[in-house]
């Protein structure tokens, strides 16, 4: 769910003892988590970048022939056949059995591990019924875990999935396949003709097939996309994110919202996800300014509304008519119309984009709920509930604000109530003195009477080292959070991307921090907005190629803008040689049957 690791140029990644990743090396496989990304080099080493929220990019040092990225956590293959995970263990999906395996699949909250006799062995899971993770009898070629559910080829190259069945995600198809790939909550099989065929959720049209001859499939995360490897060697996606570079790739693996792609020069290729255009406010005067997840949101001078950025679930639809306020959530918007109804639009998943009736005076759309202010001054929430973040507690309210799984209020007379989920103790809020509150993703932020900023909650990244002195207004994001001081002025502390990512300066009237980016409303009525975050799809730039530069990704070929009838022939056979030298290398370190994310490739 946030940050980068971001290697400076020229600078290898260091690890204490056994082999560092070495800037020059290439990369021979790849794999795509949620919000991060792993490689493996050809010295054995693994790189990964991206979200480091719970030490996914953390890699341990020594040498692996395979490496799967989960959704906030990875699972490596040793040479000796050992299993070593790291990252998210709430699950208990850091717990690798002993023995030895021949390969590995990290999913969302469990994984599974293909022993040498072709038995499947699984854990983790936590809570969720054995089901997910108790596999089926007998022998598998090959494995993948996602989401929920796991699906493995037999030998026979029938496809047999097990976990959670709801929209179909376990009803594969019958028939052969040569490979299968499953993520969020679907799943797409490789048949011997290279046709790809899909099941499970279609919200987003990823069981839609990609047409054409592949020869390998990625499913990604998430509520996901689907992504193929023509036998051309070009990259196709459908689904959410369906922007795939042009050229040549050796492979290529799915996350969320993004994909990476592996050239045959061994440089990493990622596209899709940072920034979906939530910083690039809209001209024009603006009452005020909200920004969500990765979308952003306005009220203009005239009381309409106004949103940009990420519209995957139309969440930046707004309605027609006039609003008093606006709330960019995480999905879905919420907007108070002057007549005081809520009116929410997007995504209407766990019941967040359903807006109660009634009169309110004020709301807010947390990540997958609301809350709001009714005029009798309590507050009223909907929307998913399963840390009891939307059971709002009786009384009077002067301000509330919903957060990632919690929500907060301040009670008349100044007492601060927080409810809902307390991982990283953002309910255990101090109780007196504040006249405003916001709820961030895992911290809280509330405004003191004299003006001070007080933050509690989770502070991996100094979210919650507010700054002394006095502030007009707060406001808390995911890594970090914002003010706005008494002189106009806008100060953000916890993670900044670096330092590069910097408020704008001037006089402004407002601030609010999103996930990944904030925005801030000037004196004059314009919006500016700023990423603080800027996704897994940045890849450290010594695997990227020469002098860190990106390919070349137009439809031109490999890494060329124009090619000759001449070049053609000698960039197809040295593709060939390419192919064949990463062949043998694969086959050395058994990573044609390990990685998981190109099981058909």
């Amino acid at each position: 769910l946030v940050p980068l690791r971001r290697l400076p140029r020229g600078v290898e990644s260091a690890r204490p003892g056994g082999v560092e990743a070495q800037r020059g090396e290439r990369a021979v496989a790849l794999s795509v988590g949620r919000e991060h990304a792993c490689a493996l080099l050809d010295s054995g080493a693994i790189e990964c970048w991206g979200s480091n929220y719970s030490g996914q990019t953390d890699a341990p040092s020594g040498t692996f022939r395979a490496v799967s990225a989960g959704l906030y956590h990875n699972c490596g293959l040793r040479e000796s056949g050992a299993v070593v995970c790291w990252g998210h263990d709430r699950a208990g999906q850091l717990d690798t059995p002993s023995g030895a395996f021949r390969a590995v699949s990290a999913g969302g909250w469990h994984n599974c591990g293909l022993r040498e006799s072709g038995a499947v062995v699984c854990w983790g899971g936590g809570s969720t019924s054995p089901d997910v993770w108790d596999a089926p009898a007998g022998a598998f070629s090959a494995i993948s875990a996602g989401n929920g559910l796991t699906c493995g080829l037999r030998a026979s190259g029938v496809i047999e999935c097990w976990g959670i069945t709801r929209y179909g995600r376990t009803d594969a198809p019958r028939g052969m396949f040569l490979a299968v790939s499953t993520g969020g909550a679907n799943s797409c099989g490789l048949r011997a003709s290279g046709a790809v065929e899909c099941w499970g959720t279609n919200d987003l049209g990823q069981t839609v097939a990609l047409d054409g001859v592949f020869r390998a499939v990625s499913v990604g995360w998430g509520w996901g996309h689907v992504c193929g490897l023509r036998t051309s060697g070009t990259v196709e996606c459908s689904g959410g994110q369906a922007d795939a570079p042009g050229g040549v790739f050796i492979t290529v693996s799915a996350g969320d919202d993004y994909s990476c792609g592996l050239r045959i020069s061994g440089a990493v290729e990622c596209w899709g996800r940072g920034d979906a255009g939530q910083t690039n406010a809209p001209d024009g005067a603006f009452d005020a300014v909200s920004a969500g997840w990765d979308h952003s949101c306005g009220v203009r001078s005239d009381n309409t509304v106004d949103c940009w950025g990420g519209n995957r679930w139309g969440q930046t639809n707004a309605p027609s008519g006039s609003f008093r306020a606006v709330s960019a959530g995480q999905d879905y918007s919420c907007g108070l119309r002057t007549g005081s109804a809520v009116e929410c639009w997007g995504l209407e998943g766990y019941g967040a984009g359903y807006a109660p009736d009634g009169a309110f005076s004020a709301i807010s759309a947390g990540w997958d709920h609301g809350c709001g202010l009714q005029a009798d001054r309590t507050v009223e929430c909907w929307g998913r509930s399963d840390s009891r973040q939307a059971l709002a507690p009786s009384g009077v309210f002067d301000a509330v604000s919903a957060g990632g799984y919690h929500s907060c209020g301040v009670r008349e007379g100044g007492v601060m109530e927080c409810w809902g989920n307390n991982d990283y103790g953002q309910t255990d809020a101090t109780k007196g003195g504040f006249r405003a509150v916001s709820a961030g993703a895992y911290h809280s932020c509330g405004l003191a009477e004299s003006g001070a900023v007080e933050c509690w909650g989770d502070n991996r990244y100094g979210q919650t080292d507010s700054p002394n002195g006095r502030f007009r207004t707060a406001s808390a994001g995911g890594v970090h959070s914002c003010g706005l001081r008494e002189n106009g002025a806008v100060e953000c502390w916890g993670y900044t991307f670096d330092g590069q990512a910097q408020p704008p300066a001037g006089r402004h009237v407002a601030v609010s921090a999103g996930e990944y980016h904030a925005c801030a409303l000037s004196e004059a009525g314009t919006i500016t907005c700023w990423m603080i975050y800027n996704g897994a799809a940045d890849v450290p730039a010594w695997l990227r190629g020469p002098s860190g530069a990106m390919p070349t990704t137009g439809t031109g070929g490999l890494f060329r803008s124009s090619w000759s009838a001449q070049d053609v022939v000698l960039a197809a056979l040295a593709g060939v040689a390419a192919l064949a030298v990463l062949a043998i290398l694969f086959r050395r370190r058994g990573v044609d049957s390990c990685v998981r994310r190109n099981d058909g490739g």
